[in-house]
């Protein structure tokens, strides 16, 4: 068991490293264990073995669904000890909300709660212990080939990951059922409790940014040292020529030159919590910086993203940094400035560039 655990503490750790999105991403599961159906009966002379498949997905760190089929072997009870066996199979579409992502100030944990809850259609079949049986007269409720009912269920899932791909679950569910499932007529509906150890496999997920993470080094990029320009060469004649003294005592003093201001402007992007996309309170100053590039086609443009420290992880500050920064970078892209005039970067929350911690989901720009 120690072994066990340590595995999964470092296989989370790394999962939680990797370049991968916490969402969206598609699952399918296999579960095993055991149910009974709560009746005037013992309730241990009922417990059968069940198994489930499931395959659904997540489309957000907290919201998920899936399809789930769960049997196979039943059993009923009539006093004083007569007991029956039936087959069965429910087939539910569960609505799955994790609570630790949802309360929680992260996109990924190692260790999940989901609530779930879904309603589908039981078909029962095989009961055939309970009509060749002298009871069978006496069952007004009784069902002979099969029997079909609907089904509600609530319950909790802890989903424990051994890496980005694999995990482990414990499920424990509640079903309602309609009153003559068992075949016995109650006034109420047939409830079940069903807890089941599980394995999940999810796959499907995308990358946070189709590049590669570069360093500072290798996105900015320095722009080269002006390199003084050579005086014009004089002409044949005038090379040996000397100035006389009254030429020199009337030419003027050279005058310093003044090196030629280049434009510039600098502007903020801010963004709403774990927002990536330009919002429209911002388009008014983005128009302004493609007129600014346009209306000089010799500037470049710095594009820098920040995340703000006071939510989120490394992981999630720094994918979320970068999306801003280079959403940015595309826009302008589509504006028509072209790429080699960009340069992106990003900082993750490693840089606070204000006080305010809000302040900080912001893409800085300097364009000259």
């Amino acid at each position: 068991m120690m072994a066990l655990a340590t595995l999964m503490h470092l296989s989370a750790q790394r999962a939680s490293q990797s370049d991968y999105a916490a969402a969206p991403y598609f699952f399918w599961g296999i579960q095993g264990g055991v149910q009974t159906t709560f009746t005037n009966y013992d309730q241990m002379k009922l417990l059968t073995p069940t198994a489930s498949v499931s395959f659904g997905a997540f489309f957000t760190p907290v919201v998920g669904a899936r399809i789930q089929a769960n049997g196979l072997w039943n059993k009923g009870g009539l006093k004083p000890d007569f007991t029956y066996e039936y087959k069965y199979v429910t087939t539910d579409v569960d609505l799955l909300v994790n609570l630790v992502t949802l309360f929680g100030r992260k996109d990924y944990y190692p260790v999940n709660l989901y609530l779930l809850g879904g309603v589908g259609l039981n078909v029962a079949w095989d009961n055939k212990d309970l009509t060749a049986s002298t009871y069978a007269p006496a069952l007004p409720s009784l069902w002979q080939k099969n029997n079909i009912s609907r089904n509600g269920r609530v319950g909790l899932m802890l989903d424990c990951n051994l890496s980005r791909h694999l995990s482990v679950n414990l499920e424990v569910t509640a079903n309602t059922l309609n009153d003559r499932y068992n075949s016995k007529t109650s006034s109420k509906d047939d409830q079940q409790l069903t807890v089941q150890l599980g394995l999940t496999y999810k796959f499907g997920y995308r990358k946070t940014s189709p590049q590669t993470e570069r360093s500072v080094a290798q996105t900015v990029v320095a722009e080269p040292t002006p390199q003084p320009v050579a005086a014009a060469p004089l002409t044949a004649n005038k090379a040996q020529e000397k100035p006389t003294t009254a030429a020199v005592a009337k030419s003027e003093p050279a005058r310093p030159t003044k090196p030629a201001v280049k434009p510039e402007m600098h502007c903020e992007f801010f963004f709403a919590i774990r927002e990536t996309v330009i919002g429209s309170t911002e388009k008014g100053k983005f128009n302004q910086l493609v007129k600014f590039l346009k209306e000089n086609p010799d500037a470049k443009v710095n594009v820098v993203g920040y995340a703000d420290a006071g939510t989120g992880n490394d992981e999630i500050n720094n994918r979320l940094s970068r999306q801003r920064a280079e959403n940015v970078s595309k826009a302008l892209q589509n504006a028509g400035i072209a790429a080699q005039r960009i340069l992106t970067d990003s900082k993750g929350a490693d840089i606070q560039p204000y006080s305010e911690n809000d302040k900080n989901r912001v893409v800085i720009v300097v364009a000259k």
